[in-house]
């Protein structure tokens, strides 16, 4: 995961590689990125139907290859799937051929579990190479970063995860949290979990109103 360096050089990135950054509209993204795990996403899901969020799950091929009955649960409950990816290398260390197929992989083990396309994809880290960024636009994906974080692939409570996405939580916002704890630093994903009902209340003071990035885009389509 990025550090907050790591943040700085994923955004350059993001100006020779465009993406969604934000959602057009009043509307707000929770996402959720790693998963399908069983350690991780069945609290964050039974916390978002508390919460009555519907959220953006993009999903990681390998995890999805282990986990696919705890991805067909978040789908039934009216959650969005989307990639991010087979098995979450660094994509600019990789060499041209295997960027490519890192992404075709992850579209073919997606394809395979869900049984269908994904729409959406985001590079693991927030950053593409060249080569990973043309194979995306080649299958037909569309590149999304994000706009808020929690730092939540850190060992940190949740009542700090909270704070870090609230304080950029406003209309457009996508929200990016990690479902699992295999690709970061941190025990557990209880305190992701966890932090979902305060990050709700925040916005629901400031009226703001959840929405999966496929809603976010339509709703500011019509």
């Amino acid at each position: 995961m990025p550090s907050f360096l790591g943040q700085r050089a994923a955004e350059e990135d993001w100006r020779s590689f465009a993406g969604l950054e934000r959602v057009p509209g009043d509307r707000v993204v929770l996402s959720f990125d790693d998963g399908p795990d069983d350690e991780g996403t069945p609290a964050v899901l039974e916390a978002l139907d508390a919460a009555g969020i519907r959220a953006t799950f993009f999903l990681v091929g390998e995890q999805l290859m282990r986990h696919h009955g705890i991805a067909r649960q978040a789908a039934l409950a009216g959650h969005e799937l989307a990639l991010h990816g087979f098995a979450h290398p660094r994509h600019w260390e990789l060499f041209p051929p295997e960027a490519r197929d890192e992404v075709a992989r992850g579209v073919g083990a997606f394809e395979a579990v869900t049984g269908s396309k994904p729409r959406f994809f985001r590079p693991p880290y927030g950053r593409f190479s060249e080569h990973s960024y043309k194979a995306c636009g080649a299958l037909g994906l569309e590149p999304v970063y994000w706009s808020a974080w929690g730092l939540d692939w850190e060992d940190i409570s949740a009542e700090r995860i909270a704070d870090l996405v609230v304080g950029d939580l406003d209309p457009g916002a996508i929200v990016v949290l990690h479902d699992s704890i295999r690709y970061g630093h941190r025990p557990s994903a209880r305190p992701t979990a966890d932090a979902i009902a305060a990050i709700a209340a925040a916005a629901a003071e400031r009226g703001l109103e959840w929405a999966t990035l496929g809603e976010a885009i339509s709703a500011a389509d019509t």
